[in-house]
């Protein structure tokens, strides 16, 4: 790498001329009368060993390496230095050799020469700045907040050339931080590599700067959480970048696209890879049905979808709202304009016959559910009739179609179930398990099961904001509580993945990583809106509601997880029910839906769980 780039020679030529100004100007500073003609013809002859000096050390020290209008504090420090040092060389050359001209250099002129120096350098590079930067539409450098990047990939190289390009952005760049070692003292459009993230906190402490921004989409939630944690600690605010797939159908302008750290950028692991080939072969092209289109889980998988280009997206969906917002969206937003949508219920089965008739979906995922636990424990038939009765009449009628694959949306509640909803969910995997063993079945059905989702409708992340918000207190069920959590994007696509690999009667679970601590949960949350967890909003212990489990599991007991071709879903044994005992049963438990006996129904959806393990094993398998 060049020392000076042909592009700052001009910079060069005013600082040459710099020091000629200082080195006369001492002379001129020292002699009140006049520089006496003695000294007159020292100066020009030392002028000859003083410029070239301290020009070469000037460019060791990389006083060129950057334009003078991006100077910052930093630099200016390093001005200091490298003036000082040039000048003690080049006065030391000069006072130690045989005098020149027949006299010595005064020592007050040495001093005099640094301080002029220095105020001339300084000054005409903020000089330059402030010049550059003047006020109005017509400014040609970023103004306003000194941000620190943290990244310096691609994204991080984009967003630092838009803040130099455009001021509205009202950011300045003043230096950029990256963990590959190879990147050290690079300068990305004129910003110098300055460290790693390790380095965050003595960095924020040398820099100063008024912001942090993440610019690192794929950072997984460890890095977040170390950088976050740094710029708390130094009180300097941080915003980021959203994930990979945020920016897929984003603004072109990344500057625009930054937002507040949030719960989920810190939780999140490291960002799914789409897999659109695998996908590609069982969605191009092909009629897609999605129930429950407009409900968290719903709506991400048809983005997911969209990408991967199929004739149409049916989209499935009772509440009014909910389906024109997720069809405007695809429609305006994603540019996705094969989309129907229907505004059914996904238990209707003569509603269900009539548009897989006319439809003729290839693929099925059925998400429709209702699963906020405390609701359904409250409202027990209702769960078990939009739960059980949607998931049974939808693969019912999937199979009378011939359809090619059909994905239920499972939890981890459905293992050893201890609510209604975890227990209504189980009936739902045991139902398409059973599908896929019927003779003739042409369907491939397959059950994903899987954890809490961040800021999903019903997730505890909603409510700890709007708790928050208010100023506390932020309730917490029990102080070792834990659960499984994942972002929706990465629920969606790992769904959408399970699809293609999956083989009839398969149920997977997807890898949640560590679970977390939900008192641990709304503490990073209270610090991440800036205040303290206690001194500022208080947490409180409310206890456990009815229906919820301390930890919850991703697996059962006998159920072995095996690995697949993808590293984050593993394909688990499902446990193997009698299908004429579970239609026996079945029809007995909607029965008494149908009739609204709560006691009875709930009393009989624990005896069929109960008693599904003793009659795999007792009872002979009877195929119908």
């Amino acid at each position: 790498m060049r020392l000076l780039s042909r592009h700052r020679v001009w910079q060069a030529a005013v600082d040459a001329g710099l020091v000629v100004g200082a080195w006369y100007l001492a002379f001129w500073l020292r002699f009140d009368a006049g520089i006496p003609a003695p000294y007159g013809r020292l100066f020009e002859q030392s002028i000859y060993i003083v410029a070239p000096i301290k020009l070469a050390i000037f460019v060791l020290f990389g006083f060129y390496s950057h334009w003078w209008r991006y100077v910052s504090i930093r630099d200016m420090w390093a001005l200091v230095r490298g003036v000082t040092v040039a000048t003690i060389v080049a006065e030391f050359v000069v006072y130690l050799a045989d005098p020149v001209a027949g006299f010595r250099v005064p020592r007050s002129v040495l001093v005099l020469d640094w301080l002029v120096l220095l105020g001339l350098v300084a000054g005409a590079r903020l000089l330059a700045r402030t010049i550059i930067e003047r006020p109005g539409p017509r400014s040609l450098v970023a103004r306003g907040k000194e941000a620190l990047v943290v990244g310096a990939g691609d994204a991080g190289q984009l967003i630092i050339k838009e803040m130099l390009r455009n001021a509205s952005f009202g950011y300045t760049p003043i230096g950029a931080v990256d963990d590959d070692p190879r990147k050290k003292n690079l300068r990305l459009h004129g910003i110098r590599v300055i460290g790693s993230t390790h380095e965050l906190p003595q960095l924020i402490a040398d820099a100063k700067p008024d912001e942090v921004i993440i610019a690192i989409p794929s950072a997984p939630g460890e890095t977040r959480q170390r950088i976050v944690t740094a710029c708390r600690d130094a009180g300097v605010p941080v915003k980021t970048l959203p994930s990979v797939y945020e920016l897929i159908s984003g603004d072109e302008h990344l500057a625009r696209r930054l937002r507040e750290v949030q719960v989920e950028d810190v939780l999140g692991r490291e960002a799914v890879q789409l897999d659109l080939d695998t996908i590609a072969t069982y969605v191009a092209g092909q009629t897609v049905l999605v129930t429950g289109a407009g409900g968290s889980i719903g709506s991400e998988l048809c983005r997911q979808l969209a990408l991967a280009r199929p004739e149409r997206i049916v989209l499935v969906e009772h509440a009014e709202n909910a389906l024109v917002a997720i069809e405007r969206e695809l429609l305006h937003e994603r540019g996705f304009p094969a989309v129907v949508s229907v505004l059914a219920d996904a238990k209707n089965r003569a509603k269900l016959r009539q548009v897989f008739e006319h439809y003729r979906p290839a693929v099925v995922f059925h998400a429709a559910a209702y699963k906020h636990v405390p609701l359904m424990e409250g409202n027990p038939v209702e769960s078990i009739r939009n739960n059980v009765g949607s998931t049974q009449a939808l693969a019912e009628v999937a199979a009378e179609f011939d359809t090619g694959t059909f994905v239920l949306v499972s939890t981890d509640k459905a293992v050893n179930p201890q609510n209604v909803l975890g227990q209504t969910k189980l009936l739902c995997e045991w139902i398409v398990h059973n599908a896929a063993r019927r003779p003739g079945n042409r369907t491939r059905y397959i059950a994903v099961r899987f954890g809490n989702v961040l800021a999903s409708s019903g997730s505890v992340i909603p409510l700890f904001r709007r708790q928050i918000a208010r100023g506390g207190p932020v309730t917490v069920t029990h102080a070792e509580m834990t659960r499984y959590f994942m972002t929706i994007p990465e629920a969606a696509q790992l769904i959408v993945q399970a699809g293609a690999i999956g083989e009839s009667g398969d149920v997977f679970v997807l890898d949640m990583g560590e679970p977390v601590r939900i008192i641990d949960l709304a503490h990073d949350m209270i610090r991440l809106s800036g205040k303290e967890p206690g001194r500022d909003v208080p947490v409180e212990i409310i206890g456990v509601r009815p229906g919820e489990k301390l930890h919850e599991e991703l697996w059962a007991e006998g159920e072995d997880a095996v690995a697949t071709a993808n590293p984050k879903i593993f394909r688990c044994k499902a446990q193997e029910v009698d299908p004429a005992w579970l239609d026996d049963e079945l029809a007995g438990l909607m029965r008494l839906v149908d009739e609204g006996d709560t006691l009875e129904a709930v009393g009989k959806l624990g005896t069929i769980v109960r008693a599904s393990r003793r009659v795999a094993v007792e009872e002979p398998r009877t195929v119908l």
